[in-house]
């Protein structure tokens, strides 16, 4: 007989190759997948393609069987890691969703939020219901299976549509505000109906009663997590930060134990943990004493570590060829993203955003992503789904993660070229601002904006502005902020540039001051020309010579000439729209 110690360290060194493997290549073929301008997703999940039955195990199976054998106790090991990995998700995804700046901003986003998960879930359990039978576990499931997969489609995938947005240039404008804050929503209430749901259909034997006390405890959980739980989360990290400056990792720690407990709770409820660690992260990205070093470092051990382990494991356990079906492929495709795009459209309707705009917000909110496949397992390890249903899932993941980009940089391309040089107040540009704190640089500007101006004043120009930050900083990193704001007593946009030649904290993504300020102020209804010009500013200053260009200017005339080659050639798009 074999001592235990010793079929324990023989299991402990298959999991460390498997771990070596799983996170090498996922990592590597992630990288790859994104210098080719696609999704780390991509490469991920194409790794446990590789390495699981669907390649590996029907090319060299004795080889496959040996890398990750079907021992019961070997598969926990490399669960538990993959559950890790999809908890972990859930936590940093929950410190992407603002919600305070959802709730300031409630008309749209609760709009656009609501709307967007109503629509696609109706149409995504209705089509659902008519699928035929061999699709289902059994025909006594057909609802719960119809509920689960019109829930997957309903979900949008906010990590995904956050890092377009900033490769865009969009993330700080009012379409990335509006899109941020309709996700928040829209995720909030899309997590709470899949738990309850999970629940309800999962636990045999509930009755109405069970169920809907079921529904009050998710709904009163939820509501005291995002009310007494943001403001306790947020004084327990301020004193961690005030108390242990020189230690960060105290901050960490803290965000992961919150997520633990919360994940324990919602278990302990009869809720999938899930819930509890999204939660989790939202009340801890609600904390104005998180800063963005902790927030990066979060999202970088997440996404370093994690992720790729959770989508390679998850495509290792699968044979993809075996269970690939054209025609439901193309029906989970097809409805998910035409289902959440008519949703967010319609939604965007009556929240005074132009017409151009609401194409590209239903446009952003079609990505399912990693949330649709971490849903869709979730169902599948609980029976709800077929295996072949889940294949699709991941294909129609993989696909709106892929042409979300192109998509949405379509949408703002075809749009009526615009001259930024035009929209530029010269007579307020100034080259050493003198204010030490944001609200005294935007204070500074918006007099001198003003200054002249019948149809501006400048206590009420400086309160539009600063409201408008409140909501969400405009610091882009790289010492830049474009701060803006929109006002109704403008016929047209106006813009100017302020230097802070000592630096001003703008609570910017790279932690960086700020130097170089621009202001823009457009009509309420612009028609989009708002974006436009952000981007092209963006664009602009993105490279580090014009960055150095003003910094080094000895006057007006020269900061001046500078912002003309800076932006003459900035138009976001030569192609005129048809309207």
């Amino acid at each position: 007989m074999t001592p235990l110690s010793e079929i324990g360290e023989r299991e402990l060194l298959v999991f460390l190759i498997q771990v070596l493997l799983l996170l090498g290549l996922a990592r590597g073929f992630g990288e790859v997948c994104r210098a080719l301008g696609h999704p780390r997703l991509v490469g991920e999940i194409l790794v446990g393609i590789l390495l699981g039955p669907t390649l590996l195990g029907r090319v060299y199976p004795a080889l496959q069987l040996a890398l990750f054998p079907p021992d019961p106790i070997q598969h926990a090991m490399l669960e538990t890691v993959s559950w890790l990995g999809v908890l972990f998700l859930l936590l940093e995804t929950g410190l992407e969703v603002d919600a305070s700046a959802a709730w300031r901003l409630r008309g749209p986003s609760l709009r656009i939020g609501i709307i967007g998960v109503v629509v696609p879930l109706v149409l995504g359990f209705a089509l659902s219901m008519a699928l035929p039978a061999h699709y289902l576990p059994s025909e006594e499931q057909r609802v719960a299976f119809s509920l689960f997969l019109g829930t997957t489609m309903a979900i949008s995938a906010i990590v995904i549509i956050a890092r377009v947005l900033r490769e865009l240039d969009l993330i700080k404008s009012d379409l990335g505000l509006v899109t941020l804050c309709g996700y928040a929503v829209n995720d909030i209430l899309a997590w709470v109906i899949f738990s309850f749901v999970l629940a309800a259909t999962t636990a045999s034997g509930m009755g109405a009663m069970s169920i809907t006390g079921l529904f009050v405890l998710t709904i009163a959980f939820t509501t005291l997590c995002l009310t007494l739980g943001v403001r306790v989360t947020d004084r327990a990290i301020s004193l961690l930060g005030s108390g242990l400056p020189q230690q960060p990792g105290a901050v960490l720690t803290f965000v992961a134990c919150l997520g633990l407990l919360c994940g324990a709770i919602t278990a302990g409820l009869g809720l999938t943990a899930l819930l509890g660690f999204f939660l989790a992260g939202i009340m801890a990205g609600e904390a104005r004493a998180l800063t963005e070093r902790v927030r990066n470092t979060l999202t970088q051990m997440v996404h370093a570590i994690f992720v790729p382990l959770y989508f390679a494991s998850i495509a290792l356990r699968v044979d993809f060829a075996a269970n690939f079906d054209l025609f439901l492929v193309v029906f989970v495709t097809v409805v998910s993203i035409g289902a959440k795009f008519l949703g967010a459209w319609l939604g965007a309707f009556g929240t005074g955003v132009s017409r151009e705009d609401r194409v590209s917000i239903g446009i952003a909110f079609t990505p399912s992503g990693v949330t649709g496949i971490v849903v869709g397992s979730v169902a599948l390890e609980a029976g709800i789904l077929t295996v072949p249903v889940f294949v699709a899932i991941v294909f129609s993941a993989v696909a709106s993660s892929l042409v979300i980009g192109p998509w949405l940089t379509w949408s703002i391309r075809r749009r009526r070229a615009v001259n930024v040089l035009d929209y530029i107040a010269r007579e307020a540009v100034s080259a050493n601002l003198q204010g030490s704190t944001r609200s005294d640089v935007l204070r500074e500007l918006s007099e001198r904006l003003a200054s002249g101006r019948p149809d501006l004043e400048s206590e009420g120009l400086f309160a539009e502005v600063e409201a408008r930050e409140e909501l969400m900083g405009t610091g882009l990193g790289n010492g830049i902020a474009v701060a803006h704001a929109r006002l109704a007593t403008l016929a047209r946009p106006l813009l100017t540039y302020g230097r802070s030649l000592a630096g001003v904290d703008w609570d910017a993504p790279d932690g960086l001051p700020v130097q170089h300020v621009f202001l823009l102020l457009t009509p309420v209804h612009d028609q989009g020309l708002q974006l436009q010009i952000l981007a092209a500013i963006a664009h602009g200053m993105a490279p580090a010579e014009p960055r150095e260009r003003l910094a080094q200017a000895t006057g007006v005339e020269e900061i001046w000439a500078a912002l003309e080659t800076v932006l003459r050639e900035q138009q976001l798009t030569h192609v005129r729209t048809a309207a």
